[in-house]
């Protein structure tokens, strides 16, 4: 197994030959894929035909009617992915002149994770799709598998990765169109800090369930700086905080506020965890400081126990 350590103060420079090397290294040691197809789906019943096996007989419905049914699955699938990504300016928090895999911010954090989904999604030949918003609808690719589609979801994941915004976003008006736009069923990433000017939330707990919608089953990957953006972690000296999406700036010593913004920001967070398991989405936060090898091999390591 590659020794993730060779690759961690590198910077990042090719993200195809990273994720390769990234997969080399926490994938192949599982024997097997964190991810399936959505093979044997149910259907519906059927009336059970004498010389039939009786493998699928619905038990269950028997007792409650005396008839026997079988249960008809629908035909095998492979795994269709789409990966969304929040590219608004706080998702290039904080600023990151050379970025490495120990050394991420949030969009830096949810690029290479892309990169390296991706390229366990090619080894199992299955579609994937990406999306990226921020106040627009900035790109989309419909899922494939090919080789050349691959190629160029990477490139458009190596420009996130450099590039600098300013964009403001209101992430619930995003997920709503994505949610529109993916009609098969499919495992859905989302990559965002869940920041936006909108102070409704419920609109965006809506559109997370939106995207629940034709029985997709979704993963929020929510990113964030713990140090500052929920512990805020500042030293008490006179600072200019200034909002990087509005830009509406404020003088203050931090800890005047602190214990004020941490029990907000507390809250908050807890809204959207247990909005989450209502949903029955997965949810997994992000802290950007415990480093990608840690917070993404965990999560692989989680899916693979349910396999």
């Amino acid at each position: 197994m590659l020794d993730l350590s060779q690759i961690q103060t590198a910077e990042i420079k090719n993200l195809d030959l990273l994720a390769k090397q990234v997969v080399e290294g926490f994938i192949t040691g599982m024997h097997k894929s964190p991810f399936h197809g959505f093979s044997v789906e149910f259907s519906e019943h059927k009336l059970y035909n004498k010389g039939e096996s009786t493998r699928h007989i619905d038990w269950k419905l028997f007792a409650k009617t005396e008839k026997l049914y079988t249960k008809k699955y629908e035909e095998e699938t492979n795994l269709r992915c789409h990966i969304i990504i929040d590219n608004s300016a706080s998702m290039h928090y904080p600023i990151k002149k050379n970025q490495a895999i120990n050394n991420l911010n949030k969009i830096g954090f949810s690029t290479v994770a892309a990169a390296s989904l991706i390229e366990i999604l090619k080894r199992q030949r299955d579609a994937v799709g990406l999306s990226v918003y921020s106040n627009v609808y900035e790109y989309y690719a419909p899922e494939k598998g090919s080789e050349r589609h691959r190629k160029m979801l990477l490139t458009h994941l190596e420009k996130l990765l450099v590039s600098e915004t300013k964009n403001t976003t209101k992430t619930y008006q995003f997920l709503h169109e994505i949610a529109e736009k993916i009609h098969r069923r499919s495992l859905l990433f989302l990559f965002t800090d869940m920041f936006q000017p909108s102070k409704d939330k419920e609109a965006l707990f809506e559109a997370l369930r939106h995207l629940k919608h034709n029985k997709h089953e979704v993963v929020l990957f929510h990113t964030f700086d713990a140090q500052t953006e929920l512990n805020f972690e500042f030293d008490n000296t006179p600072k200019k905080f200034v909002d990087v999406e509005t830009g509406a700036e404020i003088n203050l010593y931090a800890q005047n506020i602190q214990q004020h913004y941490t029990k907000a920001i507390t809250n908050y967070f807890n809204d959207l965890k247990n909005k989450c398991l209502q949903y029955k989405i997965d949810y997994v936060p992000v802290d950007i400081n415990l480093g990608f090898t840690t917070i993404l091999t965990a999560y692989l390591i989680s899916r693979k126990k349910f396999l």
